[in-house]
């Protein structure tokens, strides 16, 4: 008797939703209650990558930075949705203004509605919470350039200005109604929007604080500066890695006619391409099959799958991820010999692959599926035309130039006028004590007879 009754207790709990939903006969109520999950969901994927890049971060430096990298990271976010909810939202999907192809304008210290308007999709408080976990992980990209030599200070005031005002810009111009949305920019879920912005601003960072000691030798030649845990490089990945089917498939925003799935098929297949392409590359190259490159390679598939990965057929996207996988390669290998110091390799798999992710929709993208999502036209191998591909071009030069000069502007006001590089000693010791007087691992501090406190 018991367990029917808790059987009957679970079935209604079940069906009601549904019962509740079908009691609107036209079906709106029940899309809206699906879609709100859906892009719910998809916000919490994405927010969970910031687990995966703690961890990607931590194990690719050293472990006297770790505890740092941890707290740095879930206070960053913290600061960032503070920041977007004030004035980063409402410049990147605010109202109409003189200036709204270039700076959108309202909805700042935005009030979420408690229910859906009429007619809306989804209400408008999760597409903010959606839009904010994206501002979050482009702030986070933009991490790998300070790694190892900045100052706690510096991560704070680059979050007011990054959060506040240049990410927000150029998510205005792609994806808020701005002037290469006009143009017809494909960028489904971010390529040059969230990584491409953050890789930039990452190699702003790394130039002008410099190399970490130790990284060059006085004849130009690099030391490799081993990350400490490549077992938490590799869970990271796995994390970040299923996080993106909530960042691409997750920006269809609605259930729909299952679309969500053809979006996170063909991220699949560019993930695989990207890892199986650098450790292939590495092995022919060096004669060792390199775990970092072939973690790099999987990333860097991700990232440049996540631009086209609606508007491409499934070959495609294996095409898209297996040159992403070989740039991701030579990328590494070019910023080393110019003496960029990139510890987190976010320039090459951010930057580049966010990079060739654009440009491939101008290819590769099909007249059929640019109709479907409604955005641009068909690339080059589908129509015969560059139109797109010029589209392409114009997005990845002007966000990226825009993102140069504003970070190079704040970052090297914050250098002149605070500094945001820790000293000599600072660096040695490991920012985990000098920033904030713990070690991220007590245990290795420890001496014989000793507790951890002592």
């Amino acid at each position: 008797m018991i367990k029917k009754t808790f059987l009957a207790l679970g079935l209604m709990t079940i069906l009601f939703p549904v019962v509740a939903f079908a009691a609107d006969p036209s079906g709106a109520t029940l899309d809206m209650g699906l879609n709100s999950l859906w892009v719910m969901l998809a916000f919490i994927l994405v927010l969970l990558m910031q687990g995966g890049f703690i961890l990607l971060e931590a194990g690719s430096t050293r472990m006297k930075n770790a505890g740092h990298v941890a707290g740095k990271t879930i206070f960053t976010v913290g600061l960032a949705a503070l920041i977007y909810w004030a004035f980063g939202y409402g410049i990147a999907f605010g109202g109409e203004s003189a200036l709204s192809k270039f700076i959108g304008w309202g909805d700042f210290f935005y009030n979420a509605p408690t229910a859906a308007a009429e007619g809306d999709s989804y209400p408008s408080g999760v597409f903010f919470l959606f839009q904010l976990a994206f501002a979050a992980i482009s702030l986070t990209i933009a991490w790998g350039g300070f790694a190892e030599r900045a100052k706690l200070a510096s991560y704070v005031v680059f979050t007011l200005f990054y959060v506040g005002l240049i990410y927000p810009i150029v998510a205005h111009w792609i994806w808020g109604g701005g002037w290469l949305a006009d143009h017809g920019a494909q960028d489904f879920a971010g390529s040059t929007v969230v990584h491409l912005s953050g890789a930039v601003a990452a190699f702003v960072a790394t130039v002008l604080l410099k190399p970490r000691i130790g990284k060059f030798n006085k004849d130009g030649s690099a030391n490799e500066i081993l990350g400490h845990n490549q077992v938490f490089t590799a869970l990271s990945v796995l994390i970040l890695w299923v996080g993106w089917f909530g960042f691409n498939a997750g920006s269809t925003v609605a259930i729909g006619d299952g679309f969500f799935t053809y979006v996170a098929f063909t991220t699949m297949l560019a993930a695989g391409a990207g890892g199986v392409a650098a450790l292939l590359i590495s092995w022919a190259v060096t004669g060792k099959s390199d775990i970092t490159h072939m973690l790099n390679g999987t990333l860097a598939g991700l990232v440049a799958i996540t631009a086209s990965c609606a508007f491409v057929e499934p070959w495609a996207a294996v095409v898209i991820g297996l040159l992403a996988g070989v740039l991701v390669f030579y990328s590494v290998k070019m910023f080393e010999k110019l003496k960029v110091d990139d510890p987190i390799y976010a320039l090459s798999v951010h930057g580049m692959a966010g990079i060739w992710g654009t440009l491939a929709n101008g290819i590769f993208a099909t007249q059929e599926l640019a109709d479907k999502v409604g955005v641009g036209q068909g690339g080059l191998i589908d129509t015969g035309s560059f139109a797109q591909l010029w589209v392409q071009i114009q997005s990845v030069v002007v966000a990226g130039a825009f993102v140069l000069v504003a970070s190079f502007i704040v970052l090297g006001a914050m250098k002149k006028i605070m500094g945001f590089r820790v000293t000599e000693e600072q660096e040695i010791v490991g920012l985990d004590l000098s920033e904030h007087g713990v070690y991220g691992y007590p245990e290795q501090l420890k001496k014989p007879g000793q507790s951890v406190q002592g």
